[in-house]
């Protein structure tokens, strides 16, 4: 662990504005008002980019800077013992974390989480939240979901002016509101499943009350108010009550009706861009660099929000040029929202996190664009560590300072984050093993799916053998190389749990294993091994998910709320509940109780093409509720 720097200023030669930065950083570093240490002094500069300079000499530290974010990251380097400078051409930089799709993240660990966003460099913060936070005279509005207070909402934003940090709220004011749609009282405002029904007074009504909520929670005056991805806009209650009207039409007269409200509560509203790019072609294709948006559309959207353009996903940098172009083409300069990697995966996906967000920081330097996030999804529900997350952030935001060797990532991130090694954290991103099919493409494997996978059905398990007939035996030399080479790391728990990812591994390698055995096993006819599969090779893989639940309780409660561990719960027990459904099967079916075991007779023929990417519960598992 790198050794951090313990740091000394004093009230009377320090700017005003910079006393609740360092007395917040206090409660966790080294940084006092006065004792022993490094002379910590500050020099307040005028810069077109946002810079932060450290000059060392003996015994004290220079930090000089363009904002109060620009001394955060420059107090950050002095602790690690960095000096020189970092400059970045984005006025705003920071993350949106998810906290609507099953975790929600507690204001303490929050409180944590800014301090070192504000370490890194980053002053803005929006908080993805669908239905968490409650709503006046509406209990069922983030009913059992660890809905936020107003009162919690206020303290962290309270606590993030301190460092620097602009906290806004970024909701949903149209679709994704499944959660809300499955209760009968939301009726009135229901178009479809998860759109809400345009036009209805009662769904303004709602709106209000929500733009309200965050309006008198923040101080910041912006407000992110959603409204992506609403593919099926207008073709439900909609459609029956008013008949068919062009997609455009509807999202524009609706947006207007938001924006009105916005303006009633003093706030500036941000939203998603995608639609107005789906609604152009056929195909509903968001990344679409040539269909035309027709002109009246243009016209008619408000001048005053800011649109956001979301790419998590593309490695070519004319994609990011091109679509800034259109957005640009539309009479928006574009708020740029990246990804920092986390939805459907277990631990940070670094490799996957690189290679979109490195051409995408490049191309918005070129592009002259000057806000950008990263975006920390919980799709499929929130079962990363997130805390692993943390290395992501640290590696955005020196990119985005320009600090492009990794040698000085590793050392700001061990030492602000430690206990913790940043080579351990990316290396832990391998279990999100890419394999190569039988066509020579690669393929991205979902560990979270190879462990839900139903132990009979295998849906997942032969799905793989489909793309490539020796997945498995790949992955046990990887995940076994892997989890020797992170044994030494067990203790390290400042910025992601490893022991909590070594049985995460102990139980891939186990299962996979078991899959293996049993399906060669029951083809074969090979009743020696059936029988030591159910005596006890069964038993192991229960007790490695015994641990896996086990460790994923611990981290869930060090970061989260309760609300949302029962899911991962369930699906911990489900699997249980079927290694001893088949154990009971493979004794009935040796004891010729049953002459076979239906499961693994149901299988797809070899022609049958790969299912496709199994990345979501409710896809191997029917039944599941929608998180």
């Amino acid at each position: 662990m790198e050794v951090m720097s313990k740091l000394v200023w004093s009230a009377a030669d320090t700017p005003e504005e910079l006393a609740p930065l360092l007395n917040t950083l206090a409660e966790e570093y080294p940084v006092s008002d006065g004792g022993r240490g490094l002379k910590l002094k500050f020099k307040r500069i005028t810069a077109d980019e946002t810079i932060s300079r450290v000059i060392r000499s003996k015994g004290g530290v220079e930090v000089e800077y363009t904002s109060i974010p620009a001394a955060a990251r420059g107090i950050g380097s002095a602790l690690a013992r960095l000096e020189g400078e970092n400059k970045t051409p984005f006025t705003t930089l920071g993350i949106m974390l998810d906290v609507s799709r099953n975790m929600v993240m507690t204001v303490e660990h929050l409180k944590m989480w800014f301090r070192r966003l504000a370490l890194a460099g980053c002053n803005f913060v929006m908080l993805y939240s669908e239905d968490t936070y409650e709503l006046e005279d509406e209990p069922v509005f983030g009913y059992m979901r660890g809905a936020y207070s107003i009162e919690e909402i206020r303290e962290l934003d309270n606590y993030a002016k301190k460092l620097g940090i602009e906290l806004v709220g970024c909701i949903q004011t149209l679709g994704h509101l499944e959660q809300l749609m499955q209760w009968t009282v939301f009726n009135k405002v229901k178009d479809t499943n998860s759109v809400l029904l345009v036009d209805q007074p009662e769904t303004y009504e709602l709106i209000e009350k929500m733009i309200k909520f965050w309006s008198e929670a923040l101080d910041s005056r912006r407000i992110h108010i959603g409204m992506d991805e609403t593919h099926d806009l207008g073709r439900g209650v909609f459609l029956d009550r008013f008949g068919y009207e062009r997609g455009f039409d509807i999202f524009n007269r609706h947006l207007a009706k938001v924006n009105e409200i916005c303006a009633k509560y003093q706030l500036s509203p941000m939203l998603w861009s995608d639609m107005y790019f789906r609604l152009s072609n056929p195909r509903q294709d968001y990344y679409d660099l040539v269909s035309k948006i027709p002109a009246d559309v243009k016209a008619a959207i408000p001048q005053n929000v800011q649109l956001v353009y979301w790419d998590y996903y593309h490695e070519d940098p004319a994609i990011f040029a091109g679509m800034i172009r259109r957005h640009r083409e539309l009479g928006f300069e574009p708020v740029m929202g990246s990804g920092i990697w986390t939805w459907a995966k277990l631990w940070y996906d670094h490799e996957q996190t690189e290679k979109t967000i490195v051409p995408c920081i490049e191309t918005c330097r070129k592009e002259e664009v000057k806000e950008l996030f990263f975006t920390m999804w919980g799709d499929d529900g929130a079962y990363c560590n997130y805390d692993s997350s943390l290395a992501g952030i640290f590696y955005a935001a020196d990119l985005a300072f320009g600090e492009n060797g990794r040698e000085k990532t590793e050392q700001r991130f061990n030492t602000l984050c430690g206990p913790a090694d940043f080579n351990a954290h990316i290396a832990a991103g391998d279990i999100n093993a890419v394999l190569e099919n039988r066509d020579g493409e690669l393929f991205k494997v979902q560990p979270s799916s190879l462990i839900w996978d139903d132990p009979l059905q295998g849906i997942v398990f032969h799905d793989y053998r489909r793309r490539n007939p020796e997945f498995d035996l790949l992955l046990l030399d990887l995940y076994e190389e892997l989890r020797c080479m992170l044994m030494p790391f067990t203790e390290l728990s400042g910025a992601g749990d490893m022991e909590h990812m070594l049985n995460i591994l102990t139980l891939l390698i186990k299962k996979l294993e078991f899959q293996g055995a049993l399906y060669a096993a029951y083809n074969q006819g090979d009743r020696l091994a059936l029988r030591e599969i159910a005596v006890n090779v069964i038993p192991s893989v229960i007790a490695a998910a015994d641990e896996f639940d086990s460790s994923f309780r611990r981290q869930w409660l060090d970061c989260a709320k309760s609300f949302g561990l029962e899911r991962i719960q369930s699906r911990n027990a489900t699997l249980i509940a079927r290694l001893e459904e088949t154990s009971l099967r493979i004794r009935e079916f040796l004891a010729g109780e049953i002459d076979r075991i239906d499961e693994l007779e149901c299988q797809l023929p070899a022609s049958v093409p790969p299912l496709g990417l199994m990345n979501r519960y409710k896809i191997i598992s029917a039944g599941t509720a929608i998180i």
